[in-house]
């Protein structure tokens, strides 16, 4: 999802970003009224700044978006998030020392007016987060990354689910997933949920928390220290870790409420995240008071992501041709677990190389196959079936449909998505 990353990625064309906000200010005009621009300057993160509302009143809600190579994309993340029904919040855009600041400037200068604009170092996600967090004034926050959108309800809808239970501490929600225009999944059949909710499921992974549909008290993200700046990735699974076993109540709706980008698969599965993944477990293990079950279900998580890379690796080689490398990916495996099948898939390595490249290929393409399927199917359960953007956003309002369509475009050339 759209923060800090450690490569430094290509900003959009400026006159593009001028079209963008020309076409966004009409229609946040109508949305919302004008307020005054306020400016507190200093050496520390520069905020421009007039939240909504009266400073003596504070909202219900905090929407934090942190904004990294974002320009392109997140004057349709506002749109949706000034177009939501309910009107007590008020939004925050952390700036992590973004490469793009100039265009990403220029892209907010419609809404700086009707938002608080924090601009820091470069920190990390965890960290722009909880500078967020930390400049909140609501009951609850929302959390919204860059390049993703709510439909109109979304914040009214959560709101309800924590005043029908106030114990509840976190609410979070289905959603659907873009990519050129197009719905290509529902968030929910990717990752099944259970309830309850606490923190053995999401230690199992049978429940997994959505960030930009997450809404939590805020005192509840206080008392659990905020995001760990240590991460980079994961950062948000470890959270959901530490808020359930202070015991933190937590449910979720299988309304579909907001339009996910999916990151790519690199991103996606790759093994810095892998890694990430792991460190979050290895933390667990040192921090949190685990029963012998639990123990043993997060060690067999460790061991298997670890056997997950070394295959990733051997599976990439073989693609490359690189044989003798995927062997050594095969051996490593084979010190985690000594499965008969690594030690065929070594014997195929060596002995015919070629074969089991073409054997592979096909493998994925039947792999890919099958999941296009699946994806279809659950597209066509959740009714969204060949559909456009502007279909899916149909329940919202002609500046969500605009800003969904918008988002859902791929950049132009030379252009990269949020880190």
């Amino acid at each position: 999802m759209a923060n800090s990353r450690t490569g430094v990625k290509a900003a959009l064309p400026s006159r593009n970003i001028r079209q963008n906000a020309r076409r966004n200010r009409e229609t946040i005009a109508k949305l919302r009224p004008s307020m005054i621009e306020t400016k507190a300057v200093g050496t520390q993160p520069d905020i421009a700044s007039q939240p909504r509302g009266s400073l003596h009143q504070p909202p219900l809600v905090s929407i934090v978006i942190p904004a990294y190579n974002a320009a392109g994309y997140i004057p349709a993340t506002l749109d949706s998030a000034f177009a939501q029904t309910l009107s007590d919040y008020e939004i925050i855009v952390v700036n992590d020392g973004s490469p793009d600041t100039p265009l990403l400037e220029e892209a907010l200068q419609p809404y700086l007016g009707k938002i608080r604009y924090i601009k820091q170092e470069n920190r990390g996600p965890s960290n722009a987060r909880n500078t967020g967090i930390q400049a909140s004034r609501g009951k609850y926050v929302a959390f919204l990354d860059s390049d993703d959108l709510w439909f109109p309800n979304h914040l009214a809808n959560q709101i309800a689910i924590f005043e029908s239970d106030p114990a509840l501490g976190l609410v979070y929600a289905n959603g659907v997933q873009i990519r050129d225009d197009q719905p290509v999944g529902v968030s929910f059949d990717r990752t099944p949920q259970s309830l309850p909710v606490n923190f053995d499921s999401l230690l199992r992974e049978q429940s997994t928390v959505n960030t930009s549909s997450a809404v939590v008290a805020r005192e509840a993200l206080l008392e659990a220290g905020m995001f760990d700046e240590q991460f980079r990735r994961c950062e948000d699974y470890d959270l959901w870790l530490r808020l359930a076993a202070a015991g933190v109540r937590m449910t979720f709706t299988r309304e579909i409420q907001i339009a996910h980008r999916p990151a790519n698969g690199l991103a996606a599965s790759g093994d810095l995240m892998k890694q990430a993944l792991i460190a979050v477990y290895q933390k667990a293990l040192a921090t949190q008071k685990l029963t012998e079950e639990q123990t043993s279900v997060v060690r067999a998580k460790i061991a298997n992501i670890s056997l997950a890379i070394q295959f990733e690796r051997a599976k990439q080689f073989l693609l490359e041709g690189k044989f003798a490398e995927a062997v050594e990916c095969t051996d490593r495996a084979k010190a985690i677990t000594p499965l008969w099948k690594l030690r065929l898939a070594k014997l195929g390595l060596r002995l015919f190389p070629h074969v089991l490249q073409s054997l592979y290929r096909a493998h994925l393409r039947r792999v890919e196959n099958r999941k296009r399927a699946q994806r279809e199917e659950s597209l066509k359960l959740a009714g969204f079936a060949n559909r456009t953007i502007d279909d899916v956003a149909r329940t919202g309002s002609a500046a969500v449909s605009a800003a969904v369509r918008r988002a859902s475009r791929p950049p132009r050339e030379g252009a990269m998505p949020p880190g």
